[in-house]
Protein backbone atom coordinates (compact mmCIF):
# COMPACT_ATOMS: atom_id res chain seq x y z
CA UNK A 1 0.00 0.00 0.00
CA UNK A 2 1.33 3.71 -0.97
CA UNK A 3 2.18 5.76 1.54
CA UNK A 4 0.41 9.07 2.71
CA UNK A 5 3.03 11.19 1.20
CA UNK A 6 2.99 9.39 -1.91
CA UNK A 7 -1.15 9.54 -2.06
CA UNK A 8 -0.96 13.62 -1.47
CA UNK A 9 0.97 14.12 -4.35
CA UNK A 10 -1.08 12.08 -6.43
CA UNK A 11 -3.63 14.28 -4.83
CA UNK A 12 -1.25 17.74 -5.53
CA UNK A 13 -0.84 16.44 -9.16
CA UNK A 14 -3.89 15.60 -10.12
CA UNK A 15 -6.37 17.87 -8.01
CA UNK A 16 -5.49 21.58 -8.99
CA UNK A 17 -8.89 23.02 -7.78
CA UNK A 18 -7.98 23.95 -4.01
CA UNK A 19 -11.57 23.52 -3.21
CA UNK A 20 -11.28 19.74 -3.97
CA UNK A 21 -8.02 19.52 -2.25
CA UNK A 22 -9.62 20.46 0.63
CA UNK A 23 -12.37 18.57 0.34
CA UNK A 24 -9.91 15.80 -0.03
CA UNK A 25 -8.29 16.42 3.18
CA UNK A 26 -11.12 16.76 4.82
CA UNK A 27 -12.62 12.94 3.59
CA UNK A 28 -9.75 11.85 4.90
CA UNK A 29 -9.91 13.09 8.25
CA UNK A 30 -13.41 11.96 8.64
CA UNK A 31 -12.39 8.36 7.68
CA UNK A 32 -9.33 8.44 9.92
CA UNK A 33 -11.87 9.02 12.74
CA UNK A 34 -14.53 6.48 11.51
CA UNK A 35 -11.75 3.94 11.39
CA UNK A 36 -10.65 4.74 14.90
CA UNK A 37 -14.38 4.57 16.26
CA UNK A 38 -14.81 1.66 14.25
CA UNK A 39 -11.87 -0.68 15.08
CA UNK A 40 -11.17 -0.94 11.21
CA UNK A 41 -7.64 -0.10 9.64
CA UNK A 42 -7.25 3.46 10.11
CA UNK A 43 -4.32 4.32 7.10
CA UNK A 44 -6.62 2.23 4.69
CA UNK A 45 -9.64 3.83 5.53
CA UNK A 46 -8.38 7.58 5.16
CA UNK A 47 -5.72 7.01 2.41
CA UNK A 48 -9.19 5.54 0.79
CA UNK A 49 -10.77 9.04 2.06
CA UNK A 50 -7.69 11.33 0.59
CA UNK A 51 -7.48 9.47 -2.86
CA UNK A 52 -11.54 8.99 -3.25
CA UNK A 53 -11.96 12.10 -5.98
CA UNK A 54 -8.63 11.72 -7.28
CA UNK A 55 -10.03 11.39 -10.97
CA UNK A 56 -12.71 14.18 -10.06
CA UNK A 57 -10.60 16.60 -13.03
CA UNK A 58 -10.10 14.31 -15.58
CA UNK A 59 -13.85 13.18 -15.29
CA UNK A 60 -15.71 16.31 -14.48
CA UNK A 61 -16.95 16.92 -18.12
CA UNK A 62 -18.13 13.09 -17.52
CA UNK A 63 -19.44 11.54 -14.60
CA UNK A 64 -20.05 7.93 -15.37
CA UNK A 65 -16.50 7.66 -15.51
CA UNK A 66 -15.98 9.75 -11.91
CA UNK A 67 -14.81 6.84 -9.36
CA UNK A 68 -13.69 4.17 -12.34
CA UNK A 69 -10.56 6.43 -13.59
CA UNK A 70 -9.57 6.36 -10.02
CA UNK A 71 -9.76 3.00 -9.15
CA UNK A 72 -7.83 2.08 -12.25
CA UNK A 73 -5.53 4.72 -11.20
CA UNK A 74 -4.89 2.93 -7.68
CA UNK A 75 -5.76 -0.63 -8.07
CA UNK A 76 -2.13 -1.55 -7.46
CA UNK A 77 -1.86 0.75 -4.65
CA UNK A 78 -5.05 0.22 -2.13
CA UNK A 79 -6.19 -2.61 -0.99
CA UNK A 80 -9.51 -3.77 -3.59
CA UNK A 81 -12.22 -3.17 -0.68
CA UNK A 82 -10.24 0.63 -1.15
CA UNK A 83 -10.68 0.29 -4.77
CA UNK A 84 -14.18 -0.94 -4.82
CA UNK A 85 -15.37 1.77 -2.13
CA UNK A 86 -13.98 4.42 -4.15
CA UNK A 87 -16.11 3.10 -7.10
CA UNK A 88 -19.12 2.86 -5.14
CA UNK A 89 -19.20 6.03 -3.68
CA UNK A 90 -20.12 7.62 -7.02
CA UNK A 91 -22.30 4.42 -8.15
CA UNK A 92 -25.24 6.65 -9.18
CA UNK A 93 -23.15 8.38 -11.63
CA UNK A 94 -20.72 5.67 -12.69
CA UNK A 95 -23.27 2.59 -12.74
CA UNK A 96 -21.24 0.57 -10.61
CA UNK A 97 -22.24 -2.07 -7.69
CA UNK A 98 -23.92 0.16 -5.15
CA UNK A 99 -22.52 0.35 -2.07
CA UNK A 100 -22.20 -2.92 0.22
CA UNK A 101 -19.54 -2.85 2.82
CA UNK A 102 -18.80 -0.62 5.81
CA UNK A 103 -16.33 1.13 3.95
CA UNK A 104 -18.50 1.78 0.70
CA UNK A 105 -21.07 3.43 3.39
CA UNK A 106 -18.48 4.84 5.20
CA UNK A 107 -16.90 6.69 2.40
CA UNK A 108 -20.18 8.03 0.69
CA UNK A 109 -21.57 9.56 4.07
CA UNK A 110 -17.97 11.19 5.30
CA UNK A 111 -17.08 12.56 1.71
CA UNK A 112 -21.06 13.81 1.78
CA UNK A 113 -20.68 14.95 5.17
CA UNK A 114 -18.01 17.21 4.78
CA UNK A 115 -19.59 19.73 2.69
CA UNK A 116 -22.30 20.60 4.89
CA UNK A 117 -19.90 20.67 7.80
CA UNK A 118 -17.75 23.21 5.39
CA UNK A 119 -20.98 25.24 4.54
CA UNK A 120 -22.27 25.51 8.49
CA UNK A 121 -18.29 26.57 8.96
CA UNK A 122 -17.75 29.29 6.40
CA UNK A 123 -21.39 31.04 7.98
CA UNK A 124 -20.06 31.20 11.36
CA UNK A 125 -17.53 34.03 12.54
CA UNK A 126 -15.46 31.19 15.08
CA UNK A 127 -16.28 29.01 11.80
CA UNK A 128 -15.46 25.10 12.74
CA UNK A 129 -14.46 25.89 16.94
CA UNK A 130 -17.30 24.74 18.95
CA UNK A 131 -19.56 24.01 16.44
CA UNK A 132 -22.14 21.00 17.42
CA UNK A 133 -23.79 18.86 16.06
CA UNK A 134 -27.23 19.84 17.25
CA UNK A 135 -26.93 23.30 15.21
CA UNK A 136 -25.62 20.94 12.13
CA UNK A 137 -28.70 18.69 12.52
CA UNK A 138 -30.95 21.98 11.82
CA UNK A 139 -28.77 22.96 8.99
CA UNK A 140 -29.67 19.42 7.58
CA UNK A 141 -33.47 20.27 7.87
CA UNK A 142 -33.12 23.51 5.85
CA UNK A 143 -33.10 22.01 2.34
CA UNK A 144 -32.02 25.58 1.21
CA UNK A 145 -29.05 25.13 3.14
CA UNK A 146 -26.26 23.65 1.44
CA UNK A 147 -28.65 22.61 -1.32
CA UNK A 148 -26.57 20.22 -3.51
CA UNK A 149 -25.54 18.06 0.00
CA UNK A 150 -27.07 14.69 -0.46
CA UNK A 151 -28.72 14.14 2.76
CA UNK A 152 -29.94 10.65 1.93
CA UNK A 153 -26.46 9.53 1.53
CA UNK A 154 -25.19 11.30 5.14
CA UNK A 155 -27.98 9.03 6.60
CA UNK A 156 -25.79 5.94 5.38
CA UNK A 157 -24.31 6.21 8.48
CA UNK A 158 -27.09 4.33 10.08
CA UNK A 159 -25.32 1.73 8.50
CA UNK A 160 -22.29 2.03 10.22
CA UNK A 161 -24.44 1.35 13.40
CA UNK A 162 -23.98 5.42 14.21
CA UNK A 163 -26.77 7.43 15.15
CA UNK A 164 -27.01 11.07 13.34
CA UNK A 165 -25.45 12.79 16.55
CA UNK A 166 -22.87 10.62 16.94
CA UNK A 167 -21.48 11.00 12.86
CA UNK A 168 -22.12 14.10 12.85
CA UNK A 169 -19.73 14.78 16.08
CA UNK A 170 -17.31 12.74 15.09
CA UNK A 171 -17.60 14.57 11.45
CA UNK A 172 -16.91 17.97 12.91
CA UNK A 173 -13.86 17.29 15.30
CA UNK A 174 -12.46 15.73 12.74
CA UNK A 175 -12.48 18.55 10.51
CA UNK A 176 -11.51 20.69 13.62
CA UNK A 177 -8.39 18.68 14.03
CA UNK A 178 -7.38 20.25 10.14
CA UNK A 179 -9.02 23.34 10.41
CA UNK A 180 -6.15 25.44 9.19
CA UNK A 181 -5.41 22.92 6.82
CA UNK A 182 -8.84 23.77 5.28
CA UNK A 183 -9.17 27.53 5.57
CA UNK A 184 -11.44 26.91 8.36
CA UNK A 185 -9.43 27.98 11.58
CA UNK A 186 -10.95 31.09 13.44
CA UNK A 187 -10.64 34.32 12.09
Amino acid sequence: MLSREKALEMVRDKIKEDSLFKHSLATEAVMRSLAQRLDQDVETWALTGLLHDLDYTLTQDDYSRHGLESAKMLQDELPPEAVRAIQAHASELNQARGPSTTLDYALRCAETVTGLVMAAALVRPEKLSGMKAKSLKKKMKDKAFAASVNRAIIAEHEKLGLDQSEFLSLSIQAMEEIAPDLGLGQS
